[in-house]
C-alpha cells in the first residue's frame, strides 16, 4: 500500500527569520562548548597536577567523557555553520528531504530528518 502523504510548507520551509534564528543559536553553541572545553582542558585541570592523580578514578573518566561529548558536540555545531555556509542547512544527510523545521528549531544541529535519525539509532 502506497502511502501518499502531504507535507505541509511551513513545516519544512525554513524563512530567513529562522536561519538567522539557527544561526545565532549555534554561534551560541560554540562558544559554550569552546568555553566548557576551555575550563575543562585548561591548567586547572592539568593531568601533571597533584590533584589529578588524587582524584577517584571514576572521576576522571567521568572528566574524559565530558571532554569527548563537548568535542563531539562542538564539531556538529561548527559542521552546521558549515552547512548554513554551503546552502545545504536543513537537508538530510541520508535521504536529502528537508529536515522538519521544528526538529531543527529543538536540535539546531540535526543532520538528518527524524525518521533517518531513528532508522540510524535502531540499526535499522
Amino acid at each position: 500500500m502506497v502511502n501518499h502523504q502531504t507535507i505541509d510548507e511551513s513545516t519544512t520551509h525554513l524563512s530567513a527569520e529562522d536561519l538567522a534564528a539557527l544561526r545565532e543559536n549555534l554561534h551560541e553553541q560554540r562558544l559554550f562548548r569552546q568555553e566548557q572545553l576551555r575550563r575543562l582542558t585548561g591548567p586547572d585541570t592539568s593531568r601533571t597536577d597533584d590533584r589529578v592523580r588524587r582524584r577517584a578514578a571514576s572521576q576522571i573518566e567521568v572528566h574524559v567523557k565530558l571532554v569527548a561529548s563537548a568535542r563531539m558536540v562542538l564539531a556538529d555545531v561548527e559542521a552546521a555553520l558549515a552547512r548554513m555556509n554551503e546552502g545545504v542547512y536543513g537537508t538530510c544527510h541520508l535521504c536529502r528531504c528537508p529536515v522538519d523545521r521544528e526538529r531543527l528549531m529543538i536540535v539546531p544541529q540535526a543532520r538528518y530528518c527524524a525518521r533517518c535519525q531513528q532508522v540510524k539509532e535502531t540499526g535499522r
